[in-house]
């Protein structure tokens, strides 16, 4: 039986007739805001506490969660937007940042112990 197609050349396109839509922007999971170039893919419960499933945020707001939640506390939580944000400290953050660039970077404090 012959091949479809080239196994050395490429394939020509069957659909040039059709337009391919713009990619809609990806939200950050936690404030909302479009991201930017760079993307991080965060465990709302940590992989250490059986966590599977991944959301994209921005560098800043996940340092943010992982500065102010211990493992356990994000375990709590788990997909929760809203008890993370009951938190008046990532509330404060959440506010400050709405109005920045989705590439905005910036140090965030350290842990309290």
């Amino acid at each position: 039986m012959a091949r479809k197609y080239s196994k050395h050349g490429p394939r020509e396109d069957l659909n040039r007739d059709e337009v391919e839509a713009p990619a809609m922007p990806v939200t950050c999971w936690l404030c909302g805001r479009p991201t930017g170039k760079t993307i991080i893919w965060h465990h709302p419960v940590p992989k250490s506490r059986g966590g599977r499933d991944v959301v994209p945020m921005h560098p800043i707001c996940q340092n943010t969660l992982t500065t102010n939640f211990t493992n356990s506390e994000l375990e709590r939580h788990a997909m929760d937007v809203d008890a993370l944000l009951a938190n008046p400290k990532v509330r404060k953050f959440v506010d400050w940042v709405a109005k920045k660039d989705p590439d905005f970077t910036a140090t965030t404090a350290k842990k309290q112990r």
